[in-house]
């Protein structure tokens, strides 16, 4: 029983202060609904379908998806991605070629196939959606930094 009062006490102490951590006016993407609530989620935005080329913001930054992915399946048996992006298939699909990087074993021994630890690309390739950003960014580049001093 006494166990038991303890973890009670614990718990409400716990939902105090995450009430009490909320309403300090920090900025959270919660949008002023409380810790002990569950707030409506936002309506989807569309996926970017442009097929253009992002800059990358830093150096070995994975390339955005440019492109819808909705109903690609990249699975253990099967990978939408490469129908179009592997070495063999760039020349009728025009599309980039997958980096010779993801063709590399652990050891840096070259594959004549992906990578297994390369092969589900979302794990670090994502698509973009038309949609304002949540929070201010304040990304300087590299290049704005050397060029100002």
């Amino acid at each position: 029983m006494k166990k038991f009062l303890i973890s009670v006490a614990a718990v409400a102490g716990f939902l105090a202060f995450g009430v009490s951590a909320h309403s300090d006016g920090a900025a959270t993407l919660r949008q002023g609904t409380p810790i002990t609530s569950e707030a409506e989620a936002p309506k989807m935005n569309k996926v970017e379908n442009k097929d253009v080329k992002r800059i990358r913001n830093y150096p070995e930054q994975p390339p955005t998806i440019p492109h819808k992915i909705r109903s690609y399946e990249i699975s253990t048996n099967a990978n939408k991605c490469l129908s179009c992006h592997a070495r063999t298939r760039t020349g009728e699909s025009q599309a980039p070629m997958v980096s010779v990087t993801h063709y590399m074993d652990r050891d840096n021994q070259v594959l004549a196939t992906v990578s297994p630890r390369r092969y589900f690309c979302t794990q670090c390739h994502v698509t973009q959606v038309d949609a304002p950003p949540l929070v201010e960014n304040e990304f300087i580049d590299v290049e704005h930094i050397i060029k100002a001093e």
